[in-house]
């Protein structure tokens, strides 16, 4: 084996990292599909929220947690720039809409939370419509968390050169380009800029009954898994299996009060 790697210019380190990776994942997703059932049985409404930096791993994450779900009971939401219409709504009323049904599993690729960090940095929306915004979250996530819906925030956490090194992959692989937009290249221009507006969404937005939760991810396959494990950690389900393979490593899944040091 190690011969046949070797010809192929594969360590037999990494290939045996990747096949612990996919034997772990595989054995959360049954566990995911098991919590599935648990949702639709019981009626539950469960968000799941994630947003953080550009090509911090989101979008890698979100396939890997639908990949074998039932597609009639889970979905995702990722809404483009909004409408003309929608600019002269409430700015929440458009993810209102996209809220899970009873018995759904719902995962945000970006959320209300635009407002929070990426359009007052990149100058999308006034001073006032921001704090406005910020101020009412709180509020409606409250709302959220009165009329039963489970909503799970996560960040996940990229470090600045890691971020780069992604983004100059992005340039030279067809099948990434279209991931790479002229606001991900301003990010890393005002990357400070966003450290402020992040750690403000945090301060203002971090509330017991909705708290966030930081996933470390310059290792995109480990922030994978404990996405899925933390996600898992949130509720108690028929056949749940507590073993250790179902608990989150505490270096990289953090609650945003029980540390600063993400990016």
């Amino acid at each position: 084996m190690k011969k046949n790697l070797a010809s192929k210019d594969i360590s037999f380190e990494s290939a045996l990292k990747n096949y612990n990776y996919e034997k772990e994942l595989v054995f959360l997703q049954i566990e995911l599909n098991k919590l599935q059932s648990r949702i639709e049985q019981n009626n539950k409404r469960v968000i799941v929220i994630m947003e953080g930096r550009d090509a911090a791993g989101k979008g890698g994450s979100i396939r890997r947690f639908l990949e074998h779900m039932n597609p009639r009971s889970s979905r995702l939401v990722a809404l483009n720039k909004p409408t003309d219409v929608e600019q002269n709504q409430w700015y929440l009323q458009r993810y209102i809409k996209q809220l899970a049904n009873a018995g759904e599993f719902v995962i945000f690729d970006r959320s209300w939370y635009n407002r929070a960090v990426v359009e007052p940095v990149m100058g999308f929306c006034t001073k006032n419509q921001y704090k406005k915004h910020i101020r009412q979250v709180p509020e409606f996530e409250h709302m959220l968390y009165e009329d039963g819906v489970h909503v799970i925030k996560i960040w996940f956490s990229i470090t600045k050169d890691e971020q780069l090194k992604r983004f100059e992959s992005r340039m030279t692989d067809n099948l990434k380009k279209w991931k790479l937009s002229p606001v991900d290249i301003e990010g890393q221009k005002m990357w400070d800029i966003y450290t402020k507006y992040k750690e403000q969404m945090f301060n203002k937005t971090h509330t017991s009954f909705c708290p966030w939760t930081i996933i470390q991810t310059n290792d995109k396959k480990t922030a994978r898994l404990e996405s899925i494990r933390h996600v898992l950690s949130q509720f108690d389900y028929d056949d749940k299996i507590k073993t250790k393979r179902i608990a989150t490593d505490p270096n990289i899944v953090i609650r945003y009060n029980r540390s600063i040091l993400a990016d």
